[in-house]
């Protein structure tokens, strides 16, 4: 009888836990402004192609004007890295590219997206910036070419921006 009195306690206090965790008085967090629908890299062997995509009022504005890149949550920012491999476990390294992307949402609207070359110290990396309306799933055909390659290594993220 005491195991069944003990039980209903903890079940009692874990309810009580439960309720109490939704009742604070602190506003609730909003939704991501981008939620990840997919991997962030891809290997090709020889090289791999890192990217991802992000809404722009997520930079600091330092870094914003430091890159020549306008905050706004009607914005999104892709940055695409190629990185070179030359042994199994030893670091990779930044590669120059001719970097493209075709950019779309669901209903098959073109996104104007062009990308630019950043390089910072050994640091090399590619960034473009487009505008959304309200909530939209953007597609980034990414095609990286390697430079003084033919071969073109192409990559496909799909990213959800809410821009309300």
């Amino acid at each position: 009888m005491r195991a069944t009195t003990t039980g209903t306690c903890i079940t009692l206090l874990l309810g009580a836990l439960l309720t109490l965790a939704g009742c604070n008085d602190a506003p609730q967090s909003k939704a991501p402004p981008a939620q990840d629908l997919g991997e962030t890299f891809k290997d090709f062997g020889n090289y791999e192609v890192h990217f991802n995509a992000l809404r722009t009022d997520t930079l600091t504005p330092d870094i914003a004007r430091s890159y020549g890149i306008q905050r706004s949550k009607n914005r999104v920012m892709l940055n695409v890295t190629l990185l070179g491999k030359e042994a199994e476990h030893a670091p990779r390294k930044p590669m120059n590219a001719t970097v493209q992307v075709d950019t779309y949402n669901l209903n098959g609207q073109l996104k104007n997206l062009e990308m630019r070359r950043v390089a910072e110290g050994d640091a090399i990396y590619y960034i473009g910036e487009t505008s959304i309306s309200g909530s939209e799933i953007l597609v980034f055909d990414i095609k990286v070419t390697p430079e003084g390659q033919s071969g073109t290594l192409e990559v496909k993220l799909k990213r959800e921006f809410d821009a309300s």
